[in-house]
């Protein structure tokens, strides 16, 4: 078979880039390989690897969420088609890019269209920006893992140290008045336990480190980094325990909350088509905008994977059966979270539009908790749950951090090719550092920041900008070349047309809709200074900001006139 090679000989194909005025479009170019790149030791490895990704805690408490608010089951025709035409073709087209050109999301772009190479830098600077608060929510998660061995679990009831007079247990007692100013049991133990949010004016107070979580933090970048340093041979083996759990667990989740009192209450609020709702266009852009964001395009994360393949791998058919998994898992999630709201309407007695209001983290460490608090087996339920979120977790940040560290191995070969293990240590106790303002009392107000503006429209612009230097400046025709050298076949029309004009125009709508319809900030009653925004707006360009500077530096520094 033959293979791609990242450093290939003068006259290759890659070698040339754009620049490369004699080559043919009917001609497949030769090719070869840098031998000494490693390789996943087995095809599940990868595919494991991708969809552990793809599939992760946004799959849990963002999409069942969306899908009520915009017309439950009328929503699915907005996702599918959003699917369709522009989020599939994106995640086919970075897994041909990674797996032709076996090299990282930052020296890729010399074989593609050199100026562009300031993508390559904008991607690992959002993937550290995700990693400093992506990873505190996994240390809440583990927080409550370890709080979760105890016969009755602390969130059960409002006789705790940390409880106010406004706690209301409304489970096993009869003739509970709930009104606006009742907090549950699990809310108390989230807000003011785990968090200790309390202690914090806001952002301009965020107050001292919580030390467990500091400690539950450092615990999980212990095994975050054991899972990476040796890099696909050591992470390919982990994501068979994590990217398989979850699956376990959300089976077993689903059949508990399809037996409890209510269930189908949850079912029905969850998939009852409103029609209406397909003629606003917020719909549409939440279905864009999911689909996209589920499926991790613009990451680097599918580069860095693909990258490790072998040449001939066929990339087509894993972007088809991982993107189809990913949907298909959202649409599983939804059931297994409704059924318990349904549940907990019915224990509450209210509608289960007033239990569902809680998106996010909450939803996660407060609404689905409280319900497993008041089943029966609850110690069981609560440590497969936090289990299972631990696991989707750790599978994402194991792809964020690998798409940092393949870009720049691969970027510096010179430096860094035998310094793997101390590079990932260097990377680690960075995004450890990083962290620690989450991990304040109002570290909560800081991961709602950074969620919001670190990773929001700046990625879907570098995807934009991705598309159109692939599609348009590096060609469609060359790259449908180089699918057919990897697959023995060119991709349809369809995938061309969605790569030439939908899947950009899909991007660009996003891009629009987000900046003409911004809504406040708002976290447990806390509203967002307006200053706030402007420090969000600057972290956002922070990162997008290097594709112009690199640009104007390649076309100062580059000899030659503009035109030439």
């Amino acid at each position: 078979m033959s293979h791609q090679d990242s450093s290939a000989p003068t006259g290759s194909l890659v070698s040339q880039g754009t620049t490369n005025g004699g080559y043919s479009s009917n001609t497949v170019p030769m090719i070869t390989q840098r031998d000494s790149r490693d390789s996943w030791s087995k095809k599940m490895d990868f595919l494991l690897s991708v969809i552990g990704f793809a599939v992760d805690l946004g799959n849990v408490w963002r999409f069942p969420y969306i899908c009520y608010q915009n017309g439950g089951g009328a929503f699915l025709i907005p996702y599918t088609l959003m699917a369709i035409f522009g989020g599939v073709p994106l995640f086919y087209m970075e897994l041909a890019l990674g797996q032709f050109h076996r090299t990282g999301a930052i020296s890729i772009w010399k074989h593609i269209c050199p100026i562009f190479k300031g993508i390559g830098f904008a991607i690992c600077i959002i993937s550290l920006y995700v990693s400093f608060y992506y990873n505190t929510i996994i240390a809440w998660a583990l927080y409550y893992f370890y709080s979760s061995f105890t016969s009755t679990l602390p969130w059960t009831s409002c006789d705790n140290v940390w409880n106010t007079p406004n706690c209301t247990n409304y489970f096993g007692t009869n003739n509970v008045s709930w009104n606006n100013y009742s907090h549950s049991p699990a809310e108390e133990f989230y807000t003011r336990n785990v968090l200790e949010i309390h202690k914090s004016s806001g952002l301009r107070g965020v107050g001292g480190l919580r030390w467990q979580l500091v400690l539950c933090l450092f615990l999980i970048f212990t095994i975050v980094y054991f899972s990476l340093w040796k890099g696909v041979k050591t992470s390919g083996k982990v994501v068979w325990v994590t990217a398989t759990l979850p699956y376990v667990v959300l089976f077993i989740l689903l059949i508990r909350g399809a037996t409890l009192p209510g269930a189908w209450r949850g079912v029905v609020f969850y998939l009852k088509p409103k029609w209406e709702k397909l003629l606003e266009t917020r719909v549409w852009v939440d279905a864009a905008a999911q689909i996209f964001f589920s499926l991790g395009p613009g990451f680097g994360v599918l580069l860095a994977l693909a990258s490790y393949n072998p040449f001939t791998n066929n990339c087509y058919r894993d972007a088809i059966v991982t993107s189809l998994v990913n949907c298909m898992t959202s649409f599983l999630s939804g059931f297994v979270i409704f059924t318990v709201l349904g549940y907990m309407a019915e224990m509450r007695n209210v509608e289960v539009e007033d239990v569902a209001k809680d998106k996010g983290p909450s939803l996660l460490f407060i609404t689905y908790p409280e319900a497993i608090a008041n089943m029966v087996g609850s110690t069981f339920f609560a440590i497969i749950f936090f289990m299972m979120v631990i696991a989707l977790g750790l599978d994402s940040t194991f792809g964020g951090l690998e798409a940092i560290i393949t870009a720049v191995m691969d970027e510096y070969p010179q430096h860094l090719f035998k310094r793997r293990e101390l590079f990932v240590l260097g990377l680690v106790i960075v995004c450890f550092m990083g962290s620690l303002s989450t991990l304040t009392h109002g570290g909560a107000y800081v991961v709602q920041l950074l969620e919001t503006f670190g990773a929001g429209c700046s990625i879907i612009a570098v995807v934009f900008l991705e598309a159109i230097a692939v599609s348009w400046f590096y060609g469609i025709q060359r790259f449908s070349n180089d699918v057919k050298a990897m697959l023995g076949f060119a991709p349809g029309i369809f995938w061309k047309v969605c790569w030439v004009a939908i899947s950009p125009a899909f991007l660009a709508y996003i891009i629009v809709s987000s900046l003409l319809d911004r809504h406040p900030l708002i976290l447990f009653d806390y509203k967002y200074p307006d200053w706030s925004t402007t420090v969000g707006f600057i972290v956002g360009a922070s990162s997008f900001i290097w594709i112009p500077v690199y640009m104007v530096y390649k076309l100062v520094w580059t000899p030659g006139s503009l035109k030439q």
